[in-house]
Formats: C-alpha cells, structure tokens, sequence
C-alpha cells in the first residue's frame, strides 16, 4: 500500500502573545510571539498530514528548497525511509525531526486510527490524561505562589518550577519555598535548564556535577518527583554518576539527537525518567524506540518534554497515550502570555486542562491536528508550494533540459 506525497507546503505562522513572556532557558530574551513553521502535506488520495516546528523567528525560509523535491512523490506510510531522508538532510542543513510526525498524521489516517493506538499496536481507548503544569518563567516570592494556587484552583495535582540563578542559594530558595508554600498539597519537578546552555543574548548560568549534587540533595528532602536536566544534555557519565548520589530521580532528553544518543543514555543509566521531544529528538520512530525500552524496564519512566506550540503537544500527546504506565505529561502554560489561545493559535480550539487536571487525548484518524484555516489566514503565510508540475518547472529553470531528464528518469527507476 502506497500513499505518494503530491504535495508540500510550508507556512510562516506568528501569533501575538497577549502579554511578554521570559523562557528560563534563554535568559534575557522578551518573547511577543508565538513563531512556527507549519507543515501540510497531501497525498495522492488527498489525505494531509500535519506538523509544525517552533521557530525563532523565519530562519527555516529556505526549507522548501532543501527538502521539498526529495520528499516529493515519497510514500507517506514507508515510515523507515522518510526518517532515513530527514536525516541526511540534517548533514546538510537543519533539525528536520519534527517533520517526520506528519507522515505519521497521514499514516495513522491511512489505517484509521489514533496515532497513540497505531503506535502502541492495541485497540484500548485513551481519552483523558492527567497533566503537570508546566513553568516556562523563573519565579519567586508572590509570583510563584500565584502559580501554584491556580494549579490548585485548576484541579491539577503536580506543577514544574523553574530554576535559572547563578546564585546557588537562589536556586535554593526557591525550591524551598515552593514547598513551604504548597505543603503536601501538590507534586513538585524542578528544571534547572542545564541540558542546553543559550548564552547569545547574555550569561546564562553553567551547573557542574557538584552544584547539580548539591541541589539535587536538597531536593531529596523536599520530596520533589523529579529534578529536570541538572547537567548538560551529552555529559552522559556525569548524568548517571549523579543518580548514584542522590535519591530524587533525574529526568531530560528532550532535545538529544535520535536514537543512537538515546541509545546511550540508556546504555550508561543516564536518567531515571525520559523526556524526548518528538519534535526534536529524532522524530517520532526514535521516541518510540526510547519508549519501548524504558516499557521493557519498570524502572524507567516515560513523559515527553512538549515545551513548543500546540501542535507540538498532540504530538507528543500521542506518544504519551501510547505509554502504559501514564502518570503525567507536560502542559506548558506561563500566564499570563503563554497561555492557550497563544499556544495553540492555529487550531480549531485551544487544548483546555479540565477540573480533574486531564486533557482529551483526541480519538479521530491521525494525531488530531485540526488547522483552523481562518486562524491559518490570520497568522499564518505560504512560502513554499511544491506540486510534480512546479517541480518540473523549477528544474528546467535552474538545471536544463537534459539534467531535467535525468532527474526524472532516476526518480521513474525508483518508482517515485
């Protein structure tokens, strides 16, 4: 069974945040929009897949040309060779990882199906999963207090703070005072924000193993769930070493590059609870690797990092659901301007944590995607178009009539 790409489009996407919003992860920068780039693929029997890539601003502009006329006319449901594609293309320019999910889109609306019971191979229904909420600012004093009474007030059981200081005694204090504040009332996860250090705009505080033991140890007997990426993202022995040292499971890997990094992590005992983004880590196949040895060891948790935009999240959502031994996923939210309208401008209706702190798992064919073309209009701007028709023109522009020729008859011998 085949499903041949015909069609590929890209889209600028920027949508206003309603107030400035602070990541602790790169300090120093005032964000005011919400930037993606935004994927719709179309096969030959017109079913569309779906992905988006969180954007700084409109650095991937000249995507469509580097990847366009070698996923043209590829078969969307040969998972196997689309990723083996997106990787080569990486020698060359970008991440690509996060494109992979919209062959999975197509896929999974091929077999008429979720995407989480395709990937876990059985029929049970999903349809609630409960949720962390997520911190993207550091806080402290009033403003983290205020944070977790509305996790409170929201009927959500676990929060993530954040901790960005390079003052230890800060970092310190705010784990400390998160827990003076909540009581046992509320899980606790910390992130320090050590596994990709972005010092462009300013410094940016750099943990070593010490500092990162020393937290972590107060943080034992603060009964926190986990502490998140304390150590940079390839010190693979220092990640294992401070799991010997302390008793607070450590959790990351969210922006690790695929499965032969993955592979590693496992292989030295990095982590206690895996975090990969399929938007960043490989893909969706590479998570799914992940996820099936961490199944294979019940000491191993499985969570993925969904700190991108909403399309970011229903897919890793449906990694999640795919998970037998579901607890808790990410629910990025920072108001008052990273808040669900703005995550999750493009679709149809914004992701809403209910009273029970859960979010629907969608059941429709594919991942759940569902594009508002309004809101798409609004936000959004068509900068690649690619067809078989504007392909051929394209080549003779550029390459000639006779390599025009060749490039078609190779593609005609490889049944594309």
């Amino acid at each position: 069974m085949t499903e041949r790409i015909t069609r590929i489009e890209l889209f600028h996407v920027s949508i206003p945040l309603p107030a400035t919003f602070y990541p602790a992860w790169i300090p120093f920068l005032p964000m005011t929009q919400n930037n993606a780039t935004l994927l719709r693929l179309t096969t030959e029997s017109g079913l569309e897949g779906y992905s988006a890539g969180v954007a700084m601003e409109q650095e991937r502009s000249g995507l469509g040309s580097l990847l366009g006329p070698y996923l043209l006319g590829a078969n969307a449901l040969d998972i196997d060779e689309v990723s083996q594609r997106l990787r080569e293309a990486t020698y060359l320019g970008w991440r690509n990882a996060w494109i992979e999910a919209a062959f999975w889109d197509i896929k999974a609306k091929a077999a008429q199906k979720p995407l989480y019971q395709l990937l876990s191979g059985s029929n049970e229904r999903v349809d609630r999963v409960r949720v962390y909420l997520s911190m993207g600012e550091v806080a402290r004093g009033d403003k983290l207090k205020r944070y977790l009474d509305d996790a409170q007030s929201k009927g959500v059981d676990a929060v993530k703070i954040r901790v960005h200081d390079h003052d230890e005694e800060v970092d310190l204090g705010a784990v400390r005072e998160a827990r003076d504040h909540v009581g046992d009332g509320l899980h606790l996860m910390v992130d320090a924000n050590q596994g990709w250090r972005v010092a462009l705009l300013g410094d940016a505080p750099l943990w070593d193993l010490d500092r990162a033991t020393r937290f972590v140890k107060a943080c034992d007997e603060l009964d926190f769930s986990w502490v998140e990426e304390p150590v940079d993202m390839y010190d693979y022995d220092a990640q294992a070493e401070l799991r010997r040292r302390v008793k607070t499971p450590i959790a990351g890997g969210e922006l690790n590059g695929g499965w032969h990094q993955l592979r590693v992590m496992l292989e030295k005992g990095s982590y206690d609870i895996y975090q990969p983004d399929a938007c960043f880590a490989g893909g969706i196949s590479h998570v799914l690797r992940l996820m099936e040895a961490c199944r294979a060891d019940a000491s191993l948790g499985f969570s993925p990092h969904t700190w991108t935009n909403g399309v970011g999240f229903l897919i890793n959502l449906q990694l999640f659901a795919a998970w037998p031994r579901r607890r808790w996923i990410e629910y990025p939210y920072q108001p008052p301007g990273w808040v669900p309208e703005a995550r999750d401008g493009i679709l149809t209706r914004p992701i809403q944590v209910g009273m029970d702190g859960k979010v629907d798992v969608p059941q429709t064919p594919g991942i759940g995607i569902d594009i508002s073309r309004a809101a798409l209009r609004r936000h959004g701007r068509r900068y690649y178009h690619l067809t078989k028709p504007r392909l051929i023109l394209h080549t003779l522009r550029n390459k000639g009539i006779r390599t025009t020729l060749e490039l078609a008859k190779i593609k005609k011998d490889q049944g594309r």
